[in-house]
């Protein structure tokens, strides 16, 4: 092979090899989103910002009120404010529980 050749195909292979690092993210580098619908008082308490009470708050709001709709609506439970609340809102999702299937009975806590 030419070395002009030789020369081109590695550095093409060098650039592949860059893009593909910059493009694939790490598994340990993937931050896993807190499911406000579904996690324990035990998950939501390791999210920053909230410690076991307002966990256990979010919970007992979730239970009483059904599941949430809209991340904006944590701002209803006690001690969570518009600050809390935007450095939340990357790191928590609402998954598919905020909706019921159609044609799914309503739960008794979803009827308040």
């Amino acid at each position: 092979m030419k070395p002009r050749v030789r020369l081109s195909v590695m550095a093409g292979l060098l650039i592949a090899t860059m893009l593909l690092a910059f493009r694939v993210p790490s598994a340990s580098t993937e931050e896993k989103l807190v499911n406000l619908n579904t996690a324990s008082a035990a998950e939501l308490a390791g999210l920053k910002g909230i410690g076991e009470r307002k966990a256990e708050a979010i919970v007992a709001h979730r239970e009483e009120h059904g599941p949430f709709k809209a991340v904006d609506d944590l701002a209803q439970v006690k001690g969570i404010g518009p600050k809390l609340l935007e450095q939340l809102r990357p790191h928590v999702t609402l998954g598919t529980a905020a909706k019921a299937p159609a044609g799914a009975p309503e739960s008794a806590a979803a009827k308040h």
